[in-house]
C-alpha cells in the first residue's frame, strides 16, 4: 500500500481517486454485447456464456432437480449459517415496510395520501466468477420478497461445468426467487433488460458487479429499465486513531482486497505507529490467504494516509464516501454521528465490515466509487415505487379552483385552467 503523511487539501480529491479504467472502450464492448442480446435474445447469451465462462450450455434455467439437489451437496453447517443470516437480514428490512395509508387533508374536501407498490418484475445480479457470493442472494431476494415482488429473476455465471454453487440455488430458494438463470456478466444484463425466449423482461434491476456489469445497467438504464445504484468494484475504509488494533485494521483491510484485482482499501489515520504496525500485520495475514495474489494487486491500487487529527480524518473520510466505513477509534460513537457520506459504517473495534456483509441484518449491496454521497444502499424501498392519489369534494375543488386556475393561465396552460373551470361553473 502507498503510504501519504499529511497531504494538503488541495490534493486530497486526486488522492481518493478510484482505479481508472477507459471507460469510452468499455462502453463500446458492452453496448454491442447488449445490441446483439436484444436482436438474438437466447442464442446471444449462449454464445458469450461459452465466451466469458468457457462453457456450452444447451439450457441456461435451472431446473427444480437442481434446486433439489443442492439442498443435499452443502452441509448442515452452513444451512444453519445461510438460515441464521437470512433471519437477520428479514429482521431488519422487514422494519423497513411502510406502514398502512395515512390520508392528509390538506385542505377541507381535498384528501391526498400516498401508497407503496411493489415492482412486479425484478432482476437480481449475483456475481460469482473467482467468489460464489450466495450471501448477495439473501441481501436481494429477502427485501423483494418482503416487498411483495411477483417475479424474482436471479441471474449468476456458472461454473465451468454449467453448474451453479448450491449454496446460491439454496439461498435462492429459501428467499423466493421464482427463476434462476446461469448467465453473467454484460450478457445476463441484457437478458433482463430485454427479455428474451426464456427470461422475462424485468423492470428493474438490482445487485453489485464488475465494471462491465456496472457500466451494463447504466446503459439499459437509459433505455428506461430501472437500477438501483451504480455498484461496482467493492472497497473499504478505515478511520482509525491510537486505540486501533493493528491486527483487526489489516484483517478489515484484507477483507476487501480479496474481492478483486479492481477493488481498494484506504487507511486514514492519525498514528504513524498504526501505519507501521498494520504494514507488518498485512504481510503476516496474507501468507494464510487463499486468494493472495488477488488481494496483492488490489492492495497496489490503495493507501494509507496519516493526517494531523481527528477533523482532518472525518473530512477526509466523507469526501471519499466508501460502500464500507469503519470507525476503529475513540468515540466511535460521536464520529458516527458526522459521518455524511458512506455506504454502511462499522462502529467499534468489534464491527468488522464482514458482519455486515454476511448476517448482521443491514444489506450488503451498497453505492461504490463515490455514489455514497447521493445513493442509499439496497433496501425494501428499492423494490418499490410509491403512488399519490388525491381526492376532491366539490367544496374541496370550489375552495382551490381559483389558484389553480390563476396559475395555470400564469404558466400559458389555457387547458389546465380550463379543466378546473368546466367543473365549477355555475
Amino acid at each position: 500500500m502507498i503510504v501519504v503523511k499529511n497531504p494538503p487539501r488541495e490534493a486530497w480529491q486526486g488522492l481518493l481517486q478510484r482505479p481508472a479504467f477507459d471507460a469510452v472502450s468499455l462502453q463500446e464492448k458492452v453496448a454491442a454485447i447488449l445490441n446483439d442480446i436484444k436482436t438474438n435474445g437466447d442464442e446471444a447469451v449462449l454464445k458469450y456464456t461459452a465466451l466469458y465462462d468457457g462453457v456450452q450450455l444447451d439450457n441456461f434455467i435451472v431446473t427444480k432437480e437442481e434446486i433439489a439437489a443442492a439442498h443435499q451437496q452443502i452441509s448442515n453447517e452452513l444451512k444453519a449459517a445461510i438460515v441464521l443470516a437470512a433471519n437477520n437480514i428479514k429482521t431488519f428490512h422487514a422494519k423497513q415496510l411502510t406502514a398502512k395509508k395515512e390520508v392528509i387533508e390538506t385542505m377541507p374536501g381535498i384528501a391526498c395520501w400516498r401508497k407503496p407498490v411493489a415492482i412486479e418484475k425484478v432482476g437480481l445480479y449475483v456475481p460469482g466468477g473467482s467468489a460464489p457470493l450466495f450471501s448477495t442472494v439473501l441481501m436481494l431476494a429477502i427485501p423483494a420478497q418482503l416487498a411483495g415482488c411477483k417475479e424474482i429473476v436471479l441471474c449468476t455465471p456458472p461454473a465451468k461445468n454449467g453448474t451453479i454453487h448450491p449454496a446460491i440455488l439454496f439461498a435462492a430458494a429459501l428467499t423466493g426467487v421464482t427463476t434462476i438463470i446461469k448467465a453473467g456478466g454484460v450478457q445476463a444484463i441484457g437478458a433482463m433488460a430485454y427479455g428474451t425466449e426464456s427470461v422475462s423482461k424485468v423492470y428493474k434491476i438490482l445487485g453489485p458487479g464488475n465494471q462491465y456489469v456496472t457500466c451494463a445497467k447504466q446503459l439499459v438504464q437509459q433505455e428506461g429499465i430501472a437500477i438501483d445504484m451504480p455498484a461496482g468494484p467493492s472497497e473499504v475504509c478505515v478511520l482509525a486513531d491510537e486505540s486501533a488494533n493493528a491486527a483487526f485494521v489489516a484483517a478489515d483491510l484484507l477483507s476487501q482486497a480479496e474481492h478483486g484485482v479492481d477493488s481498494q482499501v484506504l487507511l486514514v489515520t492519525t498514528s504513524a505507529r498504526l501505519i507501521e504496525e498494520t504494514t507488518k500485520e498485512i504481510g503476516k495475514q496474507l501468507e494464510n490467504l487463499p486468494r493472495q495474489e488477488i488481494a496483492v494487486r488490489a492492495l497496489e491500487n490503495s493507501k494509507m494516509i496519516l493526517l494531523d487529527n481527528m477533523e482532518d480524518m472525518i473530512a477526509m473520510v466523507n469526501e471519499y464516501a466508501a460502500e464500507h466505513l469503519i470507525l476503529a477509534c475513540n468515540n466511535a460513537d460521536a464520529v458516527a454521528e458526522r459521518i455524511v457520506n458512506a455506504g454502511s459504517v462499522f462502529i467499534g473495534n468489534f464491527s468488522p465490515e464482514s458482519v455486515g456483509d454476511y448476517a448482521s441484518g443491514t444489506n450488503h449491496t451498497l453505492p461504490t466509487h463515490g455514489f455514497a454521497k447521493a445513493y442509499s444502499g439496497v433496501s425494501v424501498d428499492s423494490f418499490v415505487k410509491k403512488i399519490t392519489y388525491q381526492k376532491l369534494t366539490q367544496n374541496g375543488l370550489n375552495a382551490i379552483a381559483s389558484s389553480v386556475i390563476t396559475m395555470a393561465e400564469a404558466e400559458g396552460l389555457r387547458a389546465h385552467a380550463e379543466a378546473v373551470k368546466i367543473r365549477v361553473k355555475g
